[in-house]
């Protein structure tokens, strides 16, 4: 299937769905979303996403439950997908997130701000053609969260991945975002 931009609407109504399924299954599934989606659903800087990066649990509904809507609703099977783990820390800092009503079936989280300036910067993908990388969603963060300094977005990542050293590009990227008085 080629590749469909996900817009707000369209996971909004995948989610739901999701949550209808496994309502009238009689479960709740546990959705921590991450990386595009967020960026998309939570705080409307982007347009739109590729695909919605969660953690969902229990996993072997979910991927069922996943699966149904991808077919019913003319998505990607991998609408949604978790390779995101690969960045997760050991330590996560989450918030539920009710920007929408889902219903009994789904308990939706959102990583915080900090957290998910970490994940950027520790991630750190530079754009390609036809990828968008990124670069934008960690200077929106950095803008968003008013930080004053390179110093700080590192004292950020320390917190989530200590023994991890902030990647040059990172540096670059978060200096590129700072207002020009501190640059």
């Amino acid at each position: 299937m080629p590749y469909v931009p996900l817009t707000r609407a369209r996971i909004v109504q995948a989610l739901l769905r999701l949550g209808e399924l496994a309502r009238a299954e009689g479960v709740t599934l546990e959705v921590s979303l991450y990386g595009g989606a967020v960026f998309t659903l939570v705080y409307g800087s982007r347009e739109a996403t590729k695909d919605v990066d969660a953690l969902v649990r229990p996993g072997a509904v979910a991927k069922r439950l996943v699966a149904r809507v991808a077919r019913e609703l003319d998505l990607p099977e991998d609408w949604v997908n978790d390779d995101v783990k690969q960045f997760l820390a050991e330590k996560e800092a989450k918030r539920e997130w009710g920007g929408t009503e889902f219903g009994d079936g789904l308990r939706v989280s959102v990583p915080t701000a900090q957290y998910l300036l970490a994940l950027k910067l520790r991630a750190c993908r530079p754009p390609l053609p036809g990828y968008a990388g990124d670069y934008e969603d960690i200077r929106f963060l950095v803008r968003k969260m008013a930080l004053r300094s390179v110093a700080a977005a590192e004292k950020i990542h320390d917190l989530f991945f200590p023994h991890d050293e902030l990647a040059a590009a990172a540096k670059e990227v978060v200096a590129s975002a700072l207002p020009t008085d501190r640059r």
